[in-house]
Parts: C-alpha cells; sequence; structure tokens
C-alpha cells in the first residue's frame, strides 16, 4: 500500500453533525502519521444559543465560525506547517453551506461580502471523505455523545442539513470526494471497517467515488 499522504496532502472528513467526522479523523491521523486538523465549536461563544435561538444567534455563530475557519486555513498554507500531511474533520466550504441554511437574506448578503474579503486562495484539500447518515441516526449518536447544547437539535434541521450537503457535493468540483455511508459502517470504531476505508483510499482515483458497505 504506498503513503496516501504522498498522494493527497490534507485529507478532510466532512459530514452532518453527529456523523463521526472527529472520531475518524483520529483514528486515520494516527493510522497515517499526519497532523490533525479539528474544528473547535467549543470556542464559539454563540454556538449553545444558537441551538437554543437559531434565528436569533445564526449571524454573530456564523461569523466567529468563518474567522476562525479562515486563520486555520491560513495555519495550513504557511511553508513548513504541517509538513507530515494533515487530516482535517472539516472542510472550508462547509461555512458559507451553514451560512445559506441558517441566515436570513439580508444577513446572508452581508455575510457572502465578508466571506468574499477574507476566503481568497484558500487552500483545498487534496481528497475529502463524505460521511452520510440519516438523520435518525445521526440523532441517536447526538444522544449518545451527550454534548448538552447539541441536544436541541431536531430530525428536520438535521434533514435539511444532510440535503444542503448533496447539494453542495453535487456542485462542487474543487475536490475529489470519497462517498462514506455510515448507517451500517462505523470506520472510526470497528478495525474491520476502517481497514476496508483504508484499502477504499489507496484504490482511490476520484474524482467521485463511493465505498459500499454492502460490497464483499
Amino acid at each position: 500500500m504506498t503513503n496516501l499522504l504522498d498522494r493527497f496532502r490534507h485529507i478532510a472528513i466532512e459530514g452532518p453533525i453527529g456523523v463521526g467526522k472527529s472520531s475518524l479523523a483520529r483514528r486515520l491521523g494516527a493510522h497515517l502519521g499526519a497532523d490533525l486538523l479539528l474544528e473547535k465549536a467549543e470556542e464559539n461563544p454563540f454556538l449553545e444559543r444558537f441551538y437554543r435561538d437559531r434565528t436569533a444567534y445564526a449571524f454573530q455563530t456564523q461569523l466567529f465560525f468563518l474567522f476562525q475557519r479562515v486563520k486555520q486555513m491560513q495555519e495550513i498554507a504557511q511553508p513548513g506547517m504541517f509538513s507530515r500531511g494533515i487530516v482535517s474533520d472539516f472542510v472550508f466550504a462547509k461555512d458559507a453551506l451553514f451560512a445559506r441554511m441558517n441566515l436570513d437574506d439580508e444577513e446572508y448578503r452581508l455575510y457572502t461580502q465578508i466571506h468574499g474579503h477574507m476566503a481568497q486562495s484558500l487552500p483545498r484539500p487534496d481528497l475529502v471523505i463524505w460521511l452520510q447518515a440519516e438523520p435518525q441516526a445521526l440523532l441517536q449518536r447526538i444522544g449518545r455523545r451527550g454534548i448538552a447544547m447539541e441536544q436541541d437539535i431536531d430530525a428536520a434541521y438535521l434533514q435539511r442539513l444532510c440535503d444542503a450537503y448533496v447539494e453542495h457535493f453535487r456542485s462542487d468540483g474543487t475536490s475529489p470526494v470519497l462517498t462514506v455511508p455510515t448507517e451500517s459502517f462505523n470506520p472510526a470504531g470497528n478495525d474491520e471497517d476502517f481497514r476496508r476505508l483504508v484499502d477504499a483510499l489507496d484504490q482511490f482515483r476520484g474524482p467521485a467515488g463511493v465505498l459500499d458497505p454492502a460490497a464483499a
């Protein structure tokens, strides 16, 4: 097996809330000997209030994430940083995805102006692993991990989020994407599933592919 980081210096794991991005990023990063770049949602002082009242706190929440993610992407672009390769649990493009879903029209117009000034020439991942799951499965996982502020998330919001990811990856061709359904497939927590994922990554030639958990 070739070293995946020779082909994909930056592997990003993406998908809806509760799908298992961070857990898989940690396992894959450790397996490859890569540096780990994780979202810092807990640093967003507006996020808990957003989950309680999305209309009132969407704009503040989104701007905080925008500034935070731009800073993280700028760190990736610095020469000598993350020389071992990177595994991250997000792609920068998710910021605009969440903004379009959560902001009203006036807020979104202002957001796009700020985004346009800040997001120029940011690096893109060399490979995206898109984890999928149905809203009910996501709700169960959110419940199990027990983060208090996430317990107000409902199935309707998760369905909108899943649909937004489908639309995004259907129209965005900036990075190769391997789609991984996770309803009955747990690469972060199951050794055999993880081995199958690593094999699929090794064989992946893009620009798009699907790991079928039901395949032999």
